[in-house]
């Protein structure tokens, strides 16, 4: 089987993880190639790789950080449906549940084919005004916000073809069912289980205590027009990508045309996810 390893080494025990990777692959006998990014760790390893490139060369793509580099990861897998392992060296880490601790079992259990694969749902955006995103796809969520402004937008959503509201808010987020842990959570937006087809619309700060996130079919296009005279907002897809957006101008939204496979073990339940990172159950008074 052939790896593929992409890592953030501003991370915490990035170099000591990557190192533990090459080692692991040299004594499994797996063939393992670097992003190219990795070239100071290891200056004389043999097999670099750009990482627009890596996704289309492995069976397996490892990313190694927190959930930020894994939704580049996703970006520059792409449409070849590469499968990701996600290994968590952040805080959090929703989409990269997996610990340095298990590391090296995790790469066994995939080497021996003791793994299953779950696919999560992508947004498309189009872009129709002056500026067109050079990558369109979302694994967590579309922003659309004021930015540096201090006024509030007009933000007009159409669902297929159809006037549902006009937000008077500091701005809008699309999300996944993956990205309702994310932005949308902190906003009051419902968590969703990652295997649905859906989209979460859930305003910033809206100025009307009757404006409440809703659920849209995965099936269905969503359209965001600025209204608001002389004002310029910001679109971010995965707070990662972004382009200015201008009054009259629209956002086309929809489900991708392919998805990201992320690489999930048998003994680890979403819900249980749920359990330890939003600390469920556990009293306010409680110490380890």
């Amino acid at each position: 089987m052939r790896f593929g390893l992409i890592a953030n080494l501003r991370r915490v025990g990035a170099k000591e993880a990557v190192t533990a990777v090459v080692e692991w692959a040299r004594r499994t006998k797996h063939e393992l190639l670097l992003c190219d990014t990795l070239k100071a760790v290891v200056p004389d390893y043999a097999h670099f790789v750009k990482q627009a490139d890596i996704a289309s060369q492995v069976d397996i793509l490892v990313s190694m950080g927190g959930d930020g580099t894994l939704l580049s990861t996703a970006r520059s897998v792409g449409a070849a449906g590469t499968p990701i392992l996600g290994i968590n060296l952040g805080s959090l880490g929703f989409l990269t549940q997996l610990t340095p601790m298990q590391l090296e079992a995790s790469l066994d259990a995939v080497a021996e084919g003791k793994y299953k694969i779950e696919e999560r749902m992508l947004l498309k955006t189009v872009a129709t005004g002056r500026y067109k995103l050079p990558v369109p796809y979302a694994l967590n969520d579309i922003v659309f916000d004021r930015g540096p402004s201090t006024r509030l937008l007009d933000i007009n959503l159409k669902v297929n073809g159809e006037d549902v509201v006009t937000y008077k808010a500091d701005g809008l987020i699309i999300a996944t069912p993956t990205g309702s842990t994310a932005y949308s959570l902190a906003v009051g937006g419902p968590i969703m289980h990652p295997k649905m087809d859906a989209m979460i619309a859930a305003p910033i700060a809206a100025f009307s205590l009757t404006t409440r996130p809703m659920i849209f079919s995965g099936d269905d296009v969503i359209e965001l027009q600025l209204l608001t005279r002389n004002e310029e907002a910001h679109l971010t897809l995965d707070g990662q990508v972004g382009i200015a957006v201008k009054a009259g101008e629209t956002v086309l939204i929809s489900r991708g045309e392919y998805r990201v496979k992320l690489v999930a073990f048998p003994q680890n339940s979403y819900y249980r996810l749920l359990r330890n990172k939003l600390h469920w159950g556990i009293p306010p008074n409680y110490h380890t």
